[in-house]
């Protein structure tokens, strides 16, 4: 892969589901799909948004560590990122992602308390194409 930055990037770009796994209170890996991300810093940082009351969320706040995957389904490709995940709860955060129409997921608005964003930091990656795996550092 000549650049990571953009390969990734295009690939998450085009995904419409991401998966993100977490470990939960007994130690197994839990894995859940997820809207796309609102908003991403090249292939580092994401933030999403979900339901305060999830057990992803419980579970983060005991354990930070997390894996994101975007898959193009169409050419059968994927990228897995590792890193750790922060719950905000901040007014900066959630209006840094608030989009028209949460409403419907969040009926108190952005000052719903079932409310709260989710910032994934990446630190590694690895990279599936053509039959071939790539392991990257960010």
């Amino acid at each position: 892969m000549k650049n990571p930055e953009q390969t990734i990037g295009n690939l998450v770009e085009k995904s419409t589901t991401t998966f993100i796994g977490y470990i939960d209170k007994e130690g197994f890996p839990i894995t859940k799909a997820m809207l796309k991300p609102r908003e991403r810093q090249g292939i580092r940082v994401f933030w999403f948004s979900t339901n305060t009351s999830s057990n992803k969320v419980k579970s983060f706040r005991e354990n930070p560590r997390a894996s994101i995957y975007f898959i193009d389904k169409r050419y059968y490709r994927g990228v897995s990122l590792t890193g750790t995940v922060e719950v905000l709860e901040t007014k900066e955060a959630k209006e840094r992602i608030w989009q028209d129409g949460d409403t419907m997921y969040y009926k108190g608005g952005m000052e719903d308390p079932d409310y709260c964003v989710l910032k994934f930091t990446a630190i590694k990656g690895r990279y599936y194409s053509n039959f071939h795996s790539e392991d990257f550092e960010i």
